[in-house]
């Protein structure tokens, strides 16, 4: 049974990928008999794979660094304290579940970006025609990362990513996982562990950005989460009963 977001802990929770891979495969393990979310913060490094790209696993280290394999597709993302991770389960039936594989993006791009906006950064969610004009320009070079390219509804602030986005499908509900960068990651990090030319952690640092980078300031995980939490909680829950007595943070 899932755990109502009511009930879910207010701050994010300090975990590793394998605890963040653990808990969206119980999601999705049985039928969703509501919305359930979760946010990640990371104290630690860690390359989570896409599932294509199980080959990579190898040892489960690389470098000194957890690699982990997720079930959504997609490119290798670097994750630690400079990322606030967020898993969202929608089961079907839900007024945000789109059957549009696309289109159950949009809802959540256009709140990352309306959150950060609110916030001082300039960010937008990207159009299906914007992220494969963006795609173009950058090329297949950094296809291997997930902050390498451009999906639709992604965020972005000018031409530079902030947000990645990610779903998974089951019989039992849709999983949508997103990536805010707080602070610029060691991108030095993931190529090194995929023995990647140290030449591509510079592209990905030239075509990626962070709410520090854009907005400075240092204590964005508390700046951003709540608002982000608030925002979440309201898109999920306002279609749907609350239970007797309940407090929606």
């Amino acid at each position: 049974m899932f755990a109502p977001l009511w009930n879910a802990p207010r701050q994010p929770v300090l975990a590793t990928c394998h605890d963040e891979q653990a808990w969206n495969a119980r999601q999705l393990a049985g039928p969703a008999d509501g919305p359930a979310m979760q946010l990640w913060r990371y104290d630690a490094p860690a390359v989570v794979l896409g599932c294509s790209q199980r080959a990579l696993l190898a040892g489960g280290t690389a470098g000194g660094i957890d690699l982990v394999l997720r079930q959504a597709g997609g490119g290798a993302v670097l994750t630690g304290p400079w990322m606030l991770s967020a898993s969202v389960l929608l089961p079907h039936g839900h007024p945000l579940a789109s059957e549009q594989l696309v289109h159950s993006y949009r809802w959540l791009g256009e709140l990352y970006a309306g959150v950060l906006r609110s916030l001082g950064i300039a960010a937008h969610a990207i159009t299906p025609d914007e992220a494969r004009a963006l795609q173009r320009d950058a090329g297949e070079r950094l296809a291997w990362a997930c902050y390498g390219g451009y999906s639709p509804w992604e965020v972005v602030v000018g031409r530079r990513k902030i947000v990645g986005l990610a779903q998974v499908r089951r019989r039992g509900g849709v999983l949508l996982v997103a990536g805010l960068q707080l602070a610029r990651p060691d991108w030095l990090l993931l190529t090194r562990a995929l023995g990647r030319p140290d030449s591509e952690a510079a592209a990905l640092a030239a075509c990626n950005t962070s709410c520090e980078e854009e907005a400075g300031g240092e204590d964005w995980l508390d700046a951003v989460a709540a608002p982000l939490r608030r925002a979440l909680s309201y898109a999920l829950f306002e279609l749907a009963p609350e239970p007797s007595g309940a407090e929606i943070y």
